[in-house]
Protein backbone atom coordinates (compact mmCIF):
# COMPACT_ATOMS: atom_id res chain seq x y z
CA UNK A 1 0.00 0.00 0.00
CA UNK A 2 1.91 3.52 -0.95
CA UNK A 3 2.22 5.88 1.90
CA UNK A 4 1.54 9.13 1.68
CA UNK A 5 4.99 10.86 2.23
CA UNK A 6 4.06 14.88 1.04
CA UNK A 7 4.16 18.03 3.76
CA UNK A 8 1.72 19.83 4.58
CA UNK A 9 3.30 23.56 4.44
CA UNK A 10 1.63 26.63 6.29
CA UNK A 11 2.58 29.51 4.82
CA UNK A 12 1.72 33.25 6.17
CA UNK A 13 0.87 36.40 4.27
CA UNK A 14 -0.52 39.70 5.00
CA UNK A 15 -4.29 40.13 4.11
CA UNK A 16 -2.93 42.88 1.78
CA UNK A 17 -1.03 40.57 0.00
CA UNK A 18 -3.15 37.17 0.38
CA UNK A 19 -7.11 38.02 0.20
CA UNK A 20 -7.08 39.92 -3.33
CA UNK A 21 -5.76 36.16 -4.52
CA UNK A 22 -8.45 34.61 -2.26
CA UNK A 23 -10.97 36.66 -4.29
CA UNK A 24 -9.31 35.90 -7.29
CA UNK A 25 -9.44 32.00 -6.67
CA UNK A 26 -13.34 32.07 -5.64
CA UNK A 27 -14.34 33.82 -8.87
CA UNK A 28 -12.83 31.27 -10.74
CA UNK A 29 -15.15 29.18 -8.69
CA UNK A 30 -12.77 27.88 -6.57
CA UNK A 31 -13.46 27.13 -2.66
CA UNK A 32 -10.50 28.38 -0.43
CA UNK A 33 -10.21 27.38 3.12
CA UNK A 34 -7.57 30.22 5.66
CA UNK A 35 -6.86 30.78 8.96
CA UNK A 36 -8.82 34.16 10.35
CA UNK A 37 -7.12 36.75 11.34
CA UNK A 38 -8.38 39.45 13.85
CA UNK A 39 -11.64 39.18 16.75
CA UNK A 40 -14.24 41.05 14.78
CA UNK A 41 -16.30 37.44 14.59
CA UNK A 42 -16.02 37.23 18.32
CA UNK A 43 -16.88 35.47 20.11
CA UNK A 44 -17.80 32.41 18.14
CA UNK A 45 -14.75 32.29 15.56
CA UNK A 46 -11.29 33.07 17.06
CA UNK A 47 -8.08 34.73 15.49
CA UNK A 48 -5.25 32.23 14.78
CA UNK A 49 -7.72 29.34 15.84
CA UNK A 50 -10.68 28.71 13.13
CA UNK A 51 -10.63 28.38 9.44
CA UNK A 52 -13.25 29.77 6.97
CA UNK A 53 -14.87 27.78 3.49
CA UNK A 54 -15.46 30.32 1.08
CA UNK A 55 -17.04 29.68 -2.29
CA UNK A 56 -18.10 32.64 -4.88
CA UNK A 57 -21.15 34.15 -3.98
CA UNK A 58 -24.53 33.17 -5.07
CA UNK A 59 -27.61 34.44 -3.34
CA UNK A 60 -27.14 36.54 -0.44
CA UNK A 61 -29.09 36.87 2.44
CA UNK A 62 -29.42 38.54 5.63
CA UNK A 63 -27.10 36.46 8.11
CA UNK A 64 -24.68 35.42 5.62
CA UNK A 65 -21.25 35.67 6.90
CA UNK A 66 -19.50 36.91 3.39
CA UNK A 67 -15.87 38.24 2.75
CA UNK A 68 -16.69 41.95 1.07
CA UNK A 69 -14.01 44.01 -0.05
CA UNK A 70 -15.19 47.26 1.44
CA UNK A 71 -12.60 49.65 -0.20
CA UNK A 72 -9.90 48.86 -2.43
CA UNK A 73 -7.76 46.07 -1.39
CA UNK A 74 -9.43 46.25 2.23
CA UNK A 75 -11.44 42.80 2.79
CA UNK A 76 -14.08 42.23 5.78
CA UNK A 77 -15.39 38.92 6.93
CA UNK A 78 -18.56 39.72 8.23
CA UNK A 79 -22.61 38.85 8.68
CA UNK A 80 -24.42 40.89 6.15
CA UNK A 81 -27.20 42.26 8.39
CA UNK A 82 -29.15 44.46 5.41
CA UNK A 83 -29.80 44.25 1.64
CA UNK A 84 -31.31 46.99 0.19
CA UNK A 85 -31.12 46.96 -3.42
CA UNK A 86 -27.43 46.46 -4.52
CA UNK A 87 -26.45 48.48 -0.81
CA UNK A 88 -25.22 45.80 1.37
CA UNK A 89 -24.62 46.52 5.35
CA UNK A 90 -22.15 44.04 7.25
CA UNK A 91 -21.50 43.95 11.18
CA UNK A 92 -18.54 41.44 12.66
CA UNK A 93 -20.28 39.61 15.60
CA UNK A 94 -18.12 41.30 17.50
CA UNK A 95 -17.95 44.67 16.29
CA UNK A 96 -20.86 47.44 17.13
CA UNK A 97 -19.67 49.58 13.66
CA UNK A 98 -21.22 48.42 10.28
CA UNK A 99 -19.21 48.55 7.23
CA UNK A 100 -21.46 49.11 3.78
CA UNK A 101 -20.40 48.07 0.49
CA UNK A 102 -22.39 47.17 -2.71
CA UNK A 103 -23.53 43.43 -3.74
CA UNK A 104 -20.73 43.46 -6.58
CA UNK A 105 -17.92 43.84 -3.17
CA UNK A 106 -18.62 40.68 -2.00
CA UNK A 107 -16.17 37.76 -2.95
CA UNK A 108 -16.79 35.21 -1.16
CA UNK A 109 -19.54 33.22 1.27
CA UNK A 110 -18.68 31.17 4.23
CA UNK A 111 -19.85 28.15 3.28
CA UNK A 112 -18.94 27.01 7.14
CA UNK A 113 -16.28 27.00 9.52
CA UNK A 114 -13.81 24.75 10.76
CA UNK A 115 -13.74 25.44 14.68
CA UNK A 116 -11.89 24.73 18.00
CA UNK A 117 -9.34 22.32 15.48
CA UNK A 118 -12.14 20.05 14.34
CA UNK A 119 -11.54 18.40 10.81
CA UNK A 120 -15.31 19.07 10.72
CA UNK A 121 -16.86 21.43 9.32
CA UNK A 122 -20.31 24.05 10.87
CA UNK A 123 -21.60 24.41 7.72
CA UNK A 124 -23.48 27.61 7.20
CA UNK A 125 -26.68 26.10 6.25
CA UNK A 126 -26.96 23.89 9.40
CA UNK A 127 -29.60 24.50 11.55
CA UNK A 128 -27.63 25.04 14.39
CA UNK A 129 -25.96 27.50 12.53
CA UNK A 130 -29.03 29.35 11.47
CA UNK A 131 -30.45 29.87 14.63
CA UNK A 132 -27.17 31.21 16.44
CA UNK A 133 -27.12 33.49 13.64
CA UNK A 134 -30.51 34.49 13.92
CA UNK A 135 -30.41 34.78 18.02
CA UNK A 136 -26.61 36.47 18.00
CA UNK A 137 -28.13 39.62 15.58
CA UNK A 138 -30.95 39.90 17.90
CA UNK A 139 -29.22 40.54 20.46
CA UNK A 140 -27.42 43.82 19.22
CA UNK A 141 -28.97 45.74 21.39
CA UNK A 142 -27.20 44.36 24.02
CA UNK A 143 -24.41 42.34 22.81
CA UNK A 144 -21.99 45.46 23.93
CA UNK A 145 -22.32 44.14 27.71
CA UNK A 146 -22.27 40.42 26.43
CA UNK A 147 -19.30 41.49 24.73
CA UNK A 148 -17.41 43.04 27.28
CA UNK A 149 -18.41 40.35 29.90
CA UNK A 150 -17.26 37.43 27.47
CA UNK A 151 -13.77 39.39 26.83
CA UNK A 152 -13.32 40.49 30.43
CA UNK A 153 -14.73 37.65 32.85
CA UNK A 154 -15.65 34.76 30.59
CA UNK A 155 -12.15 34.28 28.74
CA UNK A 156 -9.93 34.79 31.85
CA UNK A 157 -11.87 31.76 33.52
CA UNK A 158 -12.90 29.68 30.96
CA UNK A 159 -10.56 30.43 27.65
CA UNK A 160 -12.22 31.27 24.35
CA UNK A 161 -16.09 29.36 23.23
Amino acid sequence: MPTNNSEIRELQFENAQFLPEVARFLEEGHTVTFGLKGYSMRPFLEHGRDKALLSKPTTLQKGDAVLAEISTGVFVLHRIVKIDGDNITLRGDGNLATEHCKREDIRGFALGFYRKGRETLDKTNSVKWRVYSTLWMGLFPIRRYLLAFYTRIWMRLFGPI
